[in-house]
């Protein structure tokens, strides 16, 4: 049974490719929590600059990451959430954590090649595979002052759930009530 109010968001981060909308789906799935792709709080200029092979400048990304940093206080006060986004970089997860103290981040890391290989594999998706060596060039992985999970793609989507929901709860219950 799910307590109401004040519960954690979780936002699945990653390089493209790396199974965040399965990942994050199953997640939610499983802690019965509302989901959000981040894709879906890009604004048109952006997703036309990414089709055409360009990386995200900082001013793009910053009005995106704010649109999903509301996502998250709003949730963060519900039902909690569960949210896919890159957030590469330390300073874009310290904005997304600023939103709520009940923020906690599933990165999924894997090798390069593995996943450059499934995203050769995907259509339909706006990100195109050039963009990837960028987005390993942005990555920086999880401090030790960041509250998450690092999982491995390699395994499959049903076993990183099942890590992640332990992890989450150890985290939630090694924390002050």
């Amino acid at each position: 049974m799910r307590q109401e109010g004040h519960q954690p968001v979780v936002v699945v981060i990653g390089v493209s490719g790396s199974g965040k909308s399965t990942v994050a789906g199953g997640l939610a799935e499983a802690l019965e929590a509302p989901f959000a792709e981040a894709d879906s709080f890009h604004p048109k200029a952006n997703i036309d600059k990414m089709s055409a092979g360009q990386p995200l400048t900082d001013d793009d990304r910053w009005p995106w990451l704010r649109a999903i940093a509301n996502w998250i206080g709003q949730c963060a006060e519900r039902d909690g959430g569960v949210v896919t986004c890159s957030a590469l970089k330390r300073r874009y997860r310290d904005l997304l954590r600023s939103a709520s103290n009940q923020v906690w981040f599933l990165h999924l890391h894997g090798d390069r090649d593995l996943i450059a290989k499934r995203m050769s594999g995907r259509s339909g998706h706006f990100m195109p595979p050039e963009l990837l060596d960028s987005q390993f060039a942005d990555l920086e992985p999880l401090a030790a002052d960041e509250p998450g999970f690092v999982a491995d793609v390699a395994h499959s989507p049903e076993r990183i759930v099942e890590s992640a929901v332990a992890a989450l709860r150890a985290w939630q219950g090694s924390r002050p009530a």
